[in-house]
């Protein structure tokens, strides 16, 4: 026979011993719990009349959206974790699921080119002056990720001055990168300079039996940054088959200004390690 339950349980206890699975007595359900009367109410079509192929337009940059602040905060903890430098597990597991979202992002791509370019233009001219250019969340990751760049403070003026503001805080605030040398320096490891830095990695890629969990986190970044070099590559492809050699919806020039990123990497002392090897 149980136990009379003790005085001395606490509330939380108290209300887990009530809850039980089911509907009945239910506050919550599945569609209150994920607001899906806003969610799904927040695809708002521009074309008149209706074009059919808008709704997959808005659903895909909608969902690019939600991954990217799914992004900001898995990267921003392996991030804050790093510069702690006294777990470094979880870093790297954050990192390899920010690598596996940025490939369902890469196959998105698939999705949206479903879309043919007649089918584009029968609603890209309601579009303007919106474009991908405009996305804070985007800045906001390449900004956390080491690319800070505050001339997009000014470029960026469609923004609202909460969206501004959290760019100004990206940009003052460690990156990613800032992360990993404060771990290569709890290890012991030089980061005064370049060729500290260098120094620092070989060893670290030289002895994985002492330093593998710093060569597994170094790893981890670059894959992050590998998946970002892949999406920047299949999105300008994806633009190029859909307007051509056209201006952005934005102002900006398309394709041209799509491939002058193309070389851009976060990390480009762990590239440039492969080579002192």
């Amino acid at each position: 026979m149980e136990s009379a339950p003790s005085e001395h349980r606490s509330e939380a206890e108290a209300r887990s011993s009530n809850q039980h699975f089911g509907e009945e007595g239910g506050l919550l359900s599945y569609g209150s719990y994920l607001q899906l009367d806003k969610l799904l109410s927040a695809q708002v079509l521009e074309s008149d009349p209706p074009a059919h192929d808008e709704l997959l337009f808005i659903t895909i940059h909608q969902v690019y959206e939600l991954w990217f602040k799914q992004l900001l905060h898995e990267l921003e903890t392996a991030r804050d974790l790093m510069l702690k430098a006294d777990d470094l597990w979880t870093p790297r597991h954050l990192l390899d699921r920010a690598a596996v979202i940025e490939r369902v992002l890469v196959a998105q791509v698939d999705v949206l080119e479903t879309m043919t370019p007649q089918d584009f233009l029968a609603f890209r001219e309601y579009l303007n002056p919106a474009s991908g250019f405009q996305s804070v969340q985007y800045r906001e990751l390449e900004f956390l990720s080491g690319l800070k760049d505050e001339r997009y403070l000014d470029r960026l003026r469609s923004s609202t001055s909460f969206e501004a503001e959290r760019l100004r805080k990206r940009l003052s605030e460690p990156t990613l990168w800032d992360g990993f040398l404060a771990v290569l320096a709890a290890t012991g490891l030089s980061v005064d300079d370049l060729d500290a830095r260098t120094e620092s990695l070989r060893r670290v890629s030289a002895d994985r039996g002492e330093y593998g969990a710093v060569w597994d986190l170094a790893e981890g970044l670059l894959n992050h940054d590998q998946m970002a070099a892949q999406w920047r590559a299949r999105h300008v492809v994806m633009v190029e088959r859909q307007i051509g050699g056209k201006t952005g919806t934005g102002g900006s020039t398309g394709v041209e200004y799509l491939r002058s990123r193309l070389e851009i990497r976060y990390y480009p002392e762990l590239w440039a390690l492969r080579s002192a090897l």
